[in-house]
């Protein structure tokens, strides 16, 4: 009976694990676009990304990739972010979790 609860706290715990990359990845793509709404639009990629992955850890950054920081009108960024196998900074599995965020573009005259 032993091996089927660790099991299935295992299994629990890698859930959990999937669930707070979709919160982080969705945070940090809020965060891109927070930023990018402050600055004019050529500095705009640079600004985005750092501020998304600023609030990220380490463990997390590492398999973190960001999309973009752009559009007409609207500011959107995407991120990316890989799940790991039981905890960050190990392995990881070939699954990424997608992070959208999109704003009105701030007019500035």
């Amino acid at each position: 009976m032993t091996p089927l609860i660790v099991l299935t706290l295992v299994l629990m715990w890698q859930c959990v694990l999937t669930g707070y990359a979709y919160t982080l990845a969705g945070n940090a793509a809020d965060e891109g676009v927070r930023a990018g709404t402050a600055v004019p639009r050529g500095e705009r990629q640079g600004v985005c990304e750092q501020a998304a992955l600023k609030d990220l850890s380490a463990a997390w950054r590492d398999g973190a990739s960001f999309d973009q920081c752009d559009g007409t009108g609207y500011v959107t960024a995407d991120i990316r972010l890989k799940v790991p196998v039981l905890f960050p900074g190990s392995i990881d599995f070939p699954v990424t979790v997608h992070g959208h965020a999109s704003t009105v573009e701030e007019v500035k005259e």
